[in-house]
């Protein structure tokens, strides 16, 4: 909506009166922000706040997700003092059931990573567990984890007591505002239409729940926040257990349990939900519930009676059945909008009860200080593009998301729907070799190859080998010795053009972007701070124009923080090209040997030495080979025009056939890299991470004249280092998947930020972030599924240290 005049002004306003819009405002108020408007359509809490059941469980699968949920308990431990209003908060603990082997598998995963989170939790036997829940019946138990401090609040409470609150520090909150526009000028938000008057602002935040995609699209963002219906049930009043009764789960049986007063409130994730309008409920949409689906009821409500036998002596008293917001990956979206420099967001929430308080805690920070005071990439806003806000696609992933709450998260599992989006020119020539697909960002892309006579499908492990462990090997084995072929379509590439491009590069990038074309460089991009924002290869292919490549599942994110950094009144040109060229990595100690068959173009060392990049020649068409790769071979990365991609791959295929060539998958890359030394942004480093902690300086250029972070990395340079990132070696396979805790005589050090097999050396790699004063010498332990692994520190680089292979 273009800019009109305004009836009056606030510099903050949060559109959307929940459990994340008012706990966006109480915090905002409590830090100090006077000037802060909230506007809900209806009544506070009247989107699906209302109906929500509020169970507080605090464990997540990242460290910093866990500490946001950690926040929350510690913002619900001090609100009633502070708000003046009572908010039922019951820390009773929560006990999780495991009914299978594979189940407390994955259980006692989480509690190690419990322990490296700071999170208390307690293994116990199935019997344990009755005596914490007597109602249960214990047959099939395999055990249960129990967390002390989770627990259970009333929804409608806590959000008016997040108002409360609010408008005691200075916030101001109007009901039955409806928004139904948003002005944008150039990148900012300036004005919120509503029906009652157009209002000026500096800073606009959906939280409009179910509403937000709607909001969104007013503001010209389009954002991945699905709408499906939740159902649970109360049961009749005539139970009688002491107010100190724990919640409990039961995902095997698909259900979860809230006590109430005399009665149990039992929800579940079943299949086969319902998406709701597309993900844009009408405005006047209001209090309301859906008629009650019994054929979808029974699916969790039939199970509980199995674990629950006292079930089938009380009656279902109520069924609730009402939408609540699912994002296309089933976390929420937070942040900032990339399209807009004054656009947050705050919904998608699934949980929203649980993760008000440090939501909008985090939120605040977002907002007044520009970081959210953690890393919180894996809800961030960033991680979605235009593909994920597409309707049909978002209601698929929605409700799939939904259903698999509580199935058991195999290590490296994919999701199924809304596959097959986006595909490589050489997709079809993969599946035909046996590819088994991944996906990324919408992309298809293949983690590994089925020999003849393999099923193509992923059987993954908690605590054994997968079935793609030998196939994967097989792939490593080509890589290391022979030569393969890698489709990395799917990586992220932006040109670079225009004068003064260069220039601005150098400001944005640690180390030193080639002044001359012809050569690439791999770098990052840090913060103020000094943490790194996005780890890259930048090549300079001519005069005024560069090519970055960057991660898959990054380019929103990379695109957006580049755009930020660069001058606001040049000629400089930003543009994403990665659809418009295939990558395929050649790679090997033979793949000389064979793109020098193919080109009548010297591919020699002296020609092309690392870090070079040239336009040759390969069969009939014309690409750019930079040396660089992920693996840490000799090799070149091929940057193909789409329609020439299957003729090179075809010519290189053939050409390869007398060396071995074999084609490779991501997983084959994955455990290169670890061999390597090498990084991966969002695991192992992150902007919580500076270059110098992560065994990156090498890549910090504290010679040039500014860049973004240089003040902090240069006083980082010189100051004694507190935490380091290292690599440690097992005996020989461990079953380490990232998140377990690394502890050294019974004292708790860190965390594994990264694992795998090494297929090269022969042992499971693990890389963890610990205090810089470990030391080199002596026995570590790593623990993952309640043993214990000895791990020994060894160098970054395990494979090929003196870098003579990859610069041969």
């Amino acid at each position: 909506m273009t800019p009109l005049s305004a009836d009056r002004q606030a510099r903050i306003v949060i559109i959307g009166g929940g459990a994340i819009g008012t706990s966006v405002a109480y915090h905002l108020a409590r830090a100090g922000e006077a000037d802060v408007l909230l506007l809900e359509k209806s009544q506070i809490t009247n989107g699906c706040t209302w109906h929500a059941a509020g169970l507080v469980g605090q464990l997540r699968g990242k460290r910093n997700l866990t500490r946001l949920m950690q926040n929350s308990v510690s913002v619900f431990d001090r609100l009633e003092a502070e708000a003046g209003a009572q908010i039922d908060w019951r820390k009773v603990g929560s006990l999780r059931l495991a009914a299978s082997p594979e189940r407390w598998s994955e259980i006692r995963r989480s509690m190690s990573q419990a322990k490296s989170f700071g999170v208390e939790c307690e293994a116990l036997s199935a019997e344990e567990a009755k005596r914490l829940f007597p109602y249960i019946d214990i047959q099939g138990v395999e055990g249960a984890a129990f967390i002390p401090d989770d627990g259970y609040i009333d929804p409608y409470a806590l959000t008016q007591a997040y108002a409360k609150a609010a408008r005691a520090a200075g916030a101001v909150i109007e009901e039955g505002v409806t928004v139904t526009g948003i002005c944008v000028d150039g990148r900012r938000a300036t004005a919120v239409v509503t029906d009652h008057g157009n209002i000026a602002c500096e800073i606009v935040v959906n939280c409009a729940g179910l509403w937000a995609k709607r909001v969104g699209e007013m503001a010209g963002v389009p954002l991945a926040a699905g709408v499906v219906e939740h159902q649970y049930f109360l049961t009749e009043k005539t139970l009688d257990f002491d107010k100190s009764l724990t919640t409990l789960r039961d995902p095997d049986k698909n259900f979860y349990l809230k006590p109430d007063t005399g009665a149990f409130a039992i929800g579940g994730w079943e299949e086969g939900t319902r998406a709701c309008w597309r993900a844009r409920p009408p405005l006047e949409f209001g209090r309301e519930l859906f008629a009650p689906s019994m054929d979808r009821l029974e699916l969790f409500a039939l199970p509980a009676t199995e674990r629950l036998p006292v079930l089938n002596e009380v009656g279902i008293q109520t069924v609730i059945n009402g939408p609540i917001p699912v994002s296309a990956d089933g976390e929420p979206i937070m942040g900032l909008a990339p399209e807009l420099d004054n656009f947050f967001v705050a919904c998608g929430f699934t949980a929203g009860i649980a993760a008000s308080g440090g939501a909008g805690q985090a939120m605040a920070n977002w907002i007044l200080q520009g970081d959210p005071g953690m890393d919180l990439w894996a809800f961030d806003a960033r991680r979605f593009g235009k593909l994920h806000s597409q309707s049909r696609y978002l209601d698929a992933r929605a409700i799939e998301a939904y259903a698999a709450y509580y199935k058991i998260h195999w290590p490296g599992e994919e999701a199924t729907a809304g596959r097959g989006l986006r595909r490589s020119p050489l997709y079809d020539r993969l599946q035909a070799a046996g590819a088994v697909f991944g996906s990324k960002f919408g992309w298809e892309r293949p983690n590994w190859f089925a020999p003849p006579g393999t099923e193509p499908v992923d059987v993954s492990s908690f605590e054994g080998k997968p079935n793609w462990f030998t196939a994967v090997g097989a792939e490593c084995d080509a890589i290391r010795n022979r030569v393969a072929l890698i489709d990395q379509a799917s990586f992220s590439k932006f040109e670079v053009t225009g004068p003064g491009a260069h220039a601005a590069l150098d400001r944005i990038a640690a180390n030193r972007v080639p002044d001359k074309p012809g050569r690439a460089v791999y770098t990052q991009l840090c913060n103020e701070h000094g943490g790194i924002e996005a780890d890259l290869t930048i090549v300079h292919i001519r005069q005024d124009y560069f090519v970055i490549v960057t991660g898959s599942g990054f380019a929103v994110r990379d695109r957006n923080w580049i755009e930020r950094s660069l001058p606001g009144d040049s000629s400089i040109r930003l543009r994403d090209v990665t659809t418009q060229w295939t990558t395929l990595n050649l790679c090997g100690p033979k793949a000389r040997d064979v793109l020098q068959s193919v080109t009548d173009d010297d591919v020699g060392n002296a020609a092309l030495p690392f870090l070079s990049a040239a336009e040759i020649e390969v069969g009939n068409a014309r690409v750019l080979a930079v040396r660089i790769g992920y693996v840490g071979e000799l090799g070149w990365e091929l940057y193909i025009p789409q329609e020439f991609a299957g003729h090179v791959y075809e010519t290189l295929w053939q050409a390869g056939t007398g060396h071995g060539i074999a084609n490779a998958g991501y997983r084959a890359l994955e455990a290169c890299r670890l061999e390597k030394g090498y990084l991966y942004w969002s695991s192992d480093i992150g902007p919580e991470v500076n270059p110098y902690e992560a065994g990156l300086g090498f890549c910090v250029a504290l010679d040039k004249p500014d860049f973004i972070g240089r003040q902090a990395l240069q006083r980082i340079s010189k100051a004694n280092r507190q935490r380091r990132l290292v690599t440690f070696s097992m005996n020989d396979f461990a079953p380490l998947h990232g998140g377990e805790p690394v502890t050294r005589n019974g004292k708790l050090l860190g965390y594994v930020s990264s694992a795998g097999y090494g297929y090269a050396v022969g042992h499971t790699i693990a890389f963890a972030l610990l205090p810089a004063d470990c030391e080199p010498t002596g026995q570590y332990e790593v623990e993952a599924f309640g043993k214990t692994y000895a791990a020994t520190m060894t160098p970054r680089c395990l494979y090929d240290p003196r870098m003579e292979r990859l610069k041969a």
